[in-house]
C-alpha cells in the first residue's frame, strides 16, 4: 500500500513540474514566429585574415543593438557560406556579444594539370571556371572536375579519372593540381540495328555518322562514341527512311553500352520501319496568288506520281518552287506541303499550298564581314541594284559568283524583311581569307622530272580584286618564269584586262633532239557576251629559239635552228555551265580558240581549236566525264608551220603515250616532229575506292583516244598518218595534306610501231 501511494505521488509531481513546459510549447505552437529574442550588444569577428570584419558583419542578418532569434543566426550562417569565402563559420553568444568565428578559404596561387597528353593545358584551363588568385571553393572545383571529364569524353576517353590535389602554401595560399589519368580511347566496336527488314544493317551503318572502329579511320573521330553524334544518327536514319518512302518510320530506342574495361562501346538502334508509301497524285494550289499560273509551278515538281514517296524530292520541289516564285518577285513566299494518307492504301496525295505574300523589291544590299575587300568588289557581282524587283535566281547567281572570287572562306547571301512588306534587304555575310601567297613547291612528274617552284601571288591586291602573280618553275625538263597582272573590272565594267610576261626553256632532247627558249609577253581582255558565254581577246609577241640540236637530229629539225618571232592576235569563246568551277560533277564547258600570226614578226599562220567537256553525276559519289577537242594550224604566204608552232600529243593530253610519242616522226633519228592537225578525246569514270571519304582517295577508269598528223615537209624517213590511237587505264588520286597526288596506269590498245608508250604516269606537287 505504501509503495502504491509513493508511485502515485511521484507521477503527480512529475506532471506538475512538466505542465509549464507543455503550456509554453503549446503557446509557441499557437503563436508561430514568436521565438525568444536576444539583444546583440556587439558583434565580434574572429579568424578573418583577408576579409575585413566590417565586410563580414555587412553580410549578417543581425546588426549591433538588434534583437535576434535562432532563425536570424541560421540565416546569417547561410549567407556567409554562400559567399564562398569561408571554409567554416560558427556564430555563438558570449556575455551579450555575438561572436562570429570564421575560417577563410585559401587563395589559389597556381593551377596545374598533370598526366594530360591528349589535351593541352591551355584548353583545359579555358574549360574550368576556377582561376588563379581566386578563392578556393570546393563546389566549384568539383564542377571543374566534371567539366574536364566531359571534355575527355567528347574525345572518346570514357575511363578518364580526374582527382584534384591541394598543395598548401604559407599565408593561406594553395596550389591546385588536377591529376588526370586519361585512359584509352573508347571506340565503337559494333553498331547494331533491330527491327530493320527493308534495309540491311550494313546499309544503315553507311547512313549514320557514327562508325565502327577500323584501322583506316586514324584521321577521323567518327569511330569514337559521342552522345550528340548518336542523337544526330537518329535524325539521319529518319531522313533516310523518309527519303525512301517510309513515312511512319520511328526510332524506338538508341542505346550505348560501355564494355567492362571501358575501352569499347556497343551501339544499338531499335527501329520501327512502318509501311512504304507511293505517291498517288501531286497538285499545286495557287489560289492565294491569282496572278501565278499553277502550270508554271508544276514544272518545278520533281515528284513522280506512281513512284515511291521521297522527302528529298518534297524538299527539292519546295526549294524550286520558292526560287520560281522569287523570280516573280515573291521573295518571302511560303509553300506548305499537305501530305495525306489514303485510307486502305499505302499511298499519299500531296498538295503544295502557296500562301499569300506581296511582291517584293530590293530595298538594300547590306554587305558585312569584309574588312579588307572593298564593297564594290562584292557589289559588282550582283545583276540587281537597290530598287530593282527581287529575283531569286539573280541572288543565287550572285552568291555563286562571289564564292567564285575565292576571296572568302564563307559566303552567305540571305534575304530579310525590309522596312515595308514589299521591301527586302539582301544581306551578304562574308568571311575573308588570306589571298596572298608566298609559296615554295617541290614535286615530281614523269613528264617534267623533279621540279621546284616559287610563287608570289596576291589575288585580291589592295582589296580591289586585282590579281598579281610572279611564278618560277625549275624542272628537269622545263624552266619557266611568269609575271602577270589582271584587273577583273577594267574601266568599272565587267572587262578583265591583263598583261603577261614570260620566259620558258624546254629540254626536248628525248622527244626531238633540241632545246627551245621562248621569251615574250601578252595583253588580254575578256568580257561576257551572255551570262554563261565569255570572250577573250589576246595579243601575243614572243621570240622562239631552237638550239643545242643533236648531231644525229633529223634534218627537218636542223633546218629550223635559230630564232623566230611571233606576233599574233587570238580570240577565245568559252561557254561554261558547271555546278562547280574547281571540282565539277555536273554540267559542261565548250570552247573555241582562233589565232592569227603575221602582224609583224616571222611567223605567218592561222590556227583554230575547239572542244568541250561534259560532267554527269551517275550517283552522288560517281561522276562520268567525257572530253573532245580538235585543232588545225596552217601557214599562209608560202610560209610553213615551224616545229615550235605545231601540236604535240601524249602524256597529259593522251595517256598511254609519251609526250610527243605519237604523230609524224623521222624514224631514222627517232625524232618527233609534231603535226598540224589533231583530235583527241577522253572518257573517265570517277568513283569511290571503298575507303572512308575522309582519306581523300578517288579511283578513275578512263579511255583516251586521238590522232596527230600533217607536215609541210616529206621525206623517205618520215612517217605521217592519221590512224587512230587509243588507250585504256585506271588511276588513283589523293587529295593529300601535302598536295594533290595522282598515279595513272595506261596501256595503248591502238598504236603504231613507231609510237612511244608511257604505261606509268605519276604527278605529285606540294606547297609549304
Amino acid at each position: 500500500m505504501i509503495m502504491i501511494f509513493t508511485r502515485a505521488f511521484f507521477i503527480a509531481f512529475c506532471l506538475l513540474v512538466s505542465l509549464p513546459a507543455f503550456a509554453q510549447g503549446g503557446f509557441l505552437s499557437f503563436e508561430r514566429g514568436s521565438e525568444s529574442k536576444t539583444v546583440a550588444k556587439n558583434i565580434v569577428v574572429n579568424g578573418s585574415e583577408r576579409v575585413d570584419p566590417a565586410t563580414i558583419i555587412s553580410y549578417l542578418k543581425i546588426k549591433p543593438g538588434d534583437e535576434y532569434s535562432q532563425s536570424d543566426v541560421s540565416d546569417s550562417l547561410k549567407v556567409l557560406y554562400e559567399t564562398g569565402l569561408f571554409a567554416d563559420v560558427s556564430i555563438r553568444q558570449e556575455k551579450g556579444d555575438l561572436i562570429v568565428d570564421v575560417v577563410e578559404n585559401p587563395i589559389i596561387n597556381r593551377i596545374a594539370f598533370e598526366g594530360n597528353e591528349e589535351i593541352e593545358d591551355s584548353e583545359l584551363a579555358s574549360e574550368i571556371s576556377t582561376h588563379t588568385r581566386s578563392v578556393y571553393v570546393r563546389n566549384d572545383v568539383r564542377n571543374d572536375v566534371m567539366r574536364i571529364q566531359d571534355l575527355y569524353r567528347r574525345t572518346g576517353r570514357y575511363s578518364v579519372q580526374v582527382e584534384p590535389k591541394i598543395v598548401k602554401l604559407d599565408q593561406n595560399r594553395i596550389d591546385l593540381v588536377f591529376e588526370i589519368a586519361e585512359g584509352p580511347e573508347s571506340r565503337i566496336e559494333t553498331i547494331s540495328f533491330i527491327g530493320n527488314e527493308s534495309f540491311a544493317s550494313s546499309d544503315l551503318r553507311d547512313v549514320v555518322a557514327s562508325k565502327e572502329d577500323r584501322w583506316y579511320r586514324f584521321l577521323s573521330s567518327n569511330d569514337r562514341f559521342d552522345p550528340d553524334r548518336m542523337a544526330y544518327d537518329e535524325e539521319l536514319l529518319r531522313r533516310f527512311y523518309l527519303k525512301n518512302g517510309y513515312v511512319d518510320f520511328r526510332v524506338l530506342s538508341s542505346n550505348a553500352e560501355l564494355s567492362q574495361n571501358k575501352e569499347s562501346f556497343f551501339l544499338t538502334f531499335t527501329v520501327d520501319e512502318g509501311e512504304r508509301y507511293k505517291v498517288r497524285s501531286v497538285n499545286v494550289d495557287v489560289s492565294a496568288l491569282p496572278r501565278i499560273n499553277a502550270d508554271d509551278l508544276k514544272e518545278t515538281v520533281v515528284i513522280d506520281e506512281g513512284h515511291w514517296y521521297s522527302s528529298d524530292d518534297l524538299d527539292a520541289t519546295i526549294d524550286l518552287m520558292t526560287d520560281k516564285l522569287g523570280d516573280f518577285q515573291y521573295a518571302f513566299s511560303r509553300i506548305r506541303p499537305d501530305v495525306r494518307r489514303i485510307d486502305g492504301e499505302d499511298a499519299l496525295d500531296i498538295t503544295f499550298i502557296v500562301e499569300e505574300t506581296p511582291k517584293v523589291f530590293v530595298e538594300k544590299i547590306d554587305i558585312k564581314g569584309n574588312v579588307r575587300t572593298l564593297d564594290k568588289v562584292i557589289r559588282r557581282e550582283f545583276d540587281i541594284v537597290e530598287g530593282d524587283p527581287y529575283s531569286a535566281s539573280k541572288i543565287a547567281k550572285a552568291e555563286k559568283d562571289i564564292q567564285g572570287l575565292d576571296f572568302f572562306n564563307k559566303v552567305a547571301v540571305r534575304r530579310k524583311p525590309g522596312s515595308a512588306l514589299d521591301q527586302a534587304v539582301v544581306e551578304v555575310d562574308v568571311e575573308e581569307k588570306s589571298t596572298g601567297e608566298v609559296s615554295v613547291g617541290a614535286g615530281f612528274s614523269t613528264a617534267d622530272g623533279p621540279l621546284a617552284d616559287l610563287r608570289i601571288r596576291e589575288r585580291n591586291f589592295l582589296g580591289r580584286g586585282q590579281d598579281v602573280l610572279f611564278a618560277t618553275t625549275l624542272a628537269g625538263e622545263r624552266t619557266e618564269f611568269n609575271l602577270s597582272f589582271t584587273e577583273p573590272y577594267f574601266l568599272g565594267r565587267d572587262l578583265a584586262a591583263g598583261v603577261d610576261v614570260f620566259h620558258i626553256t624546254k629540254d626536248l632532247q628525248d622527244e626531238s633532239s633540241y632545246d627551245q627558249r621562248t621569251t615574250g609577253g601578252a595583253l588580254r581582255l575578256s568580257y561576257p557576251l551572255s551570262q554563261k558565254l565569255r570572250q577573250q581577246l589576246k595579243y601575243r609577241y614572243q621570240t622562239n629559239e631552237i638550239d643545242n640540236i643533236e648531231s644525229t637530229a633529223s634534218r627537218f629539225i636542223t633546218d629550223q635552228a635559230g630564232s623566230r618571232t611571233t606576233s599574233a592576235i587570238s580570240q577565245t569563246l568559252t561557254y561554261t555551265d558547271l555546278n562547280n568551277l574547281i571540282n565539277p560533277t555536273d554540267g559542261y564547258r565548250l570552247w573555241l580558240e582562233t589565232e592569227l600570226a603575221g602582224l609583224g614578226g616571222d611567223a605567218k599562220f592561222i590556227s583554230a581549236k575547239t572542244g568541250g567537256t561534259y560532267f554527269y553525276p551517275v550517283t552522288k559519289s560517281v561522276t562520268f566525264n567525257t572530253m573532245a577537242e580538235t585543232g588545225a594550224i596552217e601557214g599562209y604566204n608560202d610560209e610553213d608551220v615551224k616545229i615550235n608552232e605545231r601540236y604535240f600529243l601524249g602524256s597529259r593530253s593522251l595517256r598511254g603515250f609519251e609526250y610527243g610519242g605519237l604523230g609524224p616522226r623521222d624514224v631514222a633519228s627517232d625524232d618527233s616532229l609534231g603535226g598540224k592537225y589533231f583530235y583527241r578525246g577522253s572518257t573517265e569514270l570517277t568513283f569511290p575506292t571503298g575507303l572512308p571519304d575522309e582519306l581523300g582517295l578517288k579511283a578513275h577508269a578512263f579511255s583516251d583516244y586521238g590522232s596527230l598528223w600533217g607536215l609541210d615537209e616529206s621525206g623517205a624517213n618520215i612517217v605521217d598518218d592519221n590512224s587512230v590511237r587509243a588507250s585504256v587505264g585506271f588511276g588513283i588520286s589523293w587529295a593529300s595534306p601535302l598536295g594533290p597526288v595522282r598515279v595513272d596506269f595506261a596501256t595503248p590498245v591502238l598504236d603504231e610501231d613507231y609510237d612511244k608508250d608511257e604505261v606509268f604516269r605519276f604527278d605529285f606537287g606540294t606547297r609549304f
